[in-house]
């Protein structure tokens, strides 16, 4: 007899955790299949939680935050080791792992540890250390995550020729790094490695980094990295990679030039993590990149079956994977739900940090929506002094003709923190007055929207100061 579950998810990564304790919270019997030996997937283990701390380790010990107060060559008195970085990343791992763990048990969610292939909308199997199994279920939620893609003409060796799994081990810190790719975790990377002192040269073919983000945003962080000492070949793309006698690594670019480093970041893309899952038999559409074709309620061509997170694609953000694998459940068992897609956020962990919600001024101004932007720059508020952050600015983009708060885009310690008063306040349709009218505790970062929310009211009373004068 086998054993039948209202739900079953494969993977245990965000979109998995968030998907099964929903289903969990409306009673309903959950069953969470993870391949590796512990939950969390590649967010926990691999991605996000491990190159976010070190991110925070490199912060800190670099000494970051206090440059700007003592000294701006400031060298720390002992060489920085890779093994000082990653020792905060594995405490980090253990703790996240021992919450996921503990939320799925409190939540009576089973957790069966192995490969889970689909034999029908319906029916799993699950290979296993402990014996292979089947299992049936009403509903299942594939939310396996991806992996970077490794492409066979890149000579990956895991020591001097890496992906973003592979940095994570790297024995120490090398004096010159490559960085092939200006995504996310290119650009995460090549900052990261650069504020370690650490001689970063980032190639992308696209002509400006991070293309989504709004253009002042991209360009600033470009600057900022350029400052850094990072070297952006922007417009550029890799032709051949290659590993020379003397263990360094060769790239040859379409341009002609040629680059040397002693460890090349190989971070153009990621793959859906969907070998094995046999989702031809069920008919599911995939595209070129392993992503799982799902409509706007995160179902597959196959109505039982849903997907969320990275393995559907973009934006593949952990925070947008939870929302998609809770509203995945949600509509498996009929619930009602509000979805505000426009209002996701995106935090991007450079150095400095970036963060964004709604449209971009391109976006704005493509769209044909009269709109007027106010900024506050970190040094202009106390905190920033506080913080030693020159680096700072939140810009505000408003409708000049309902004050209706548009969008938010800032980048500096803290954006990804304050960005959610501006989603507050944009989910309520609030308008640029709002600010005005508050009171925010001084010295914040908080108070760069009482700024911005100023410069745009100064600019919105000149445009109109100019076009009454026009009119009459």
């Amino acid at each position: 007899m086998l054993q039948h579950y209202d739900l079953v998810v494969i993977g245990s990564g965000p979109g998995g955790q968030k998907a099964a304790i929903q289903a969990a919270k409306l009673g309903k019997s959950v069953a969470v299949i993870e391949r590796q030996h512990v939950v969390g997937g590649v967010c926990i283990n691999t991605g996000t939680i491990p190159s976010k701390s070190l991110r925070e380790a490199v912060i800190y010990l670099a000494g970051l935050r206090e440059r700007s107060f003592y000294d701006s060559n400031l060298i720390l008195k002992r060489r920085i080791a890779m093994a000082d970085l990653l020792a905060r990343c594995e405490q980090v791992i253990r703790n996240e792992i021992a919450v996921v763990r503990s939320q799925l048990t409190r939540n009576n969610v089973e957790v069966i540890y192995g490969a889970a292939a689909l034999i029908d909308p319906h029916t799993l199997f699950i290979e296993s250390g402990d014996g292979d199994r089947r299992c049936s279920t009403d509903f299942i939620v594939i939310a396996t995550g991806s992996s970077p893609t490794r492409p066979s003409h890149i000579p990956f060796d895991d020591e001097i020729i890496v992906d973003s799994k592979g940095i994570l081990h790297l024995a120490e810190i090398p004096p010159t790094l490559l960085v092939i790719g200006g995504g996310i975790v290119g650009a995460e990377y090549a900052s990261m490695f650069a504020a370690l002192g650490v001689k970063v040269t980032l190639v992308e073919r696209s002509a400006r980094l991070l293309g989504f983000l709004d253009l002042e945003i991209s360009e600033a962080l470009s600057y900022h990295m350029r400052q850094k000492g990072v070297t952006l070949l922007l417009g550029e793309e890799v032709a051949s990679l290659a590993k020379s006698a003397e263990r360094r690594v060769v790239a040859e670019l379409l341009s002609g030039k040629r680059i040397t480093a002693h460890t090349a970041l190989y971070a153009v893309g990621r793959t859906g993590a969907i070998d094995g899952l046999g989702l031809e038999k069920v008919g599911i559409e995939v595209d070129e990149r392993g992503r799982i074709k799902v409509n706007e309620c995160y179902q597959t061509s196959v109505p039982t079956i849903y997907a969320a997170g990275d393995v559907i694609g973009f934006p593949s953000l952990a925070a947008t994977a939870m929302e998609q694998g809770r509203l995945a459940s949600c509509h498996a068992f009929g619930e009602q739900c509000a979805s505000t897609p426009e209002l996701l956020p995106f935090g991007i962990y450079t150095i400095p940090e970036i963060s964004m919600i709604g449209p971009t001024e391109e976006q704005l101004t493509k769209a044909r929506v009269p709109y007027e932007q106010g900024r506050a720059r970190y040094r202009e508020i106390a905190r920033g002094q506080l913080l030693g952050e020159d680096v700072g600015m939140l810009k505000v983009l408003v409708h000049q003709d309902t004050r209706r708060l548009l969008a938010v885009h800032g980048i500096g310690t803290g954006t990804t923190e304050i960005i959610h008063i501006g989603q507050a306040v944009m989910y309520f349709q609030g308008t640029i007055d709002y600010f005005l009218t508050m009171v925010f505790n001084y010295p914040t970062l908080a108070e760069c929207y009482k700024v911005a929310a100023l410069d745009c009211v100064n600019r919105l009373r000149e445009a109109a100061s100019i076009s009454a004068s026009t009119s009459a």
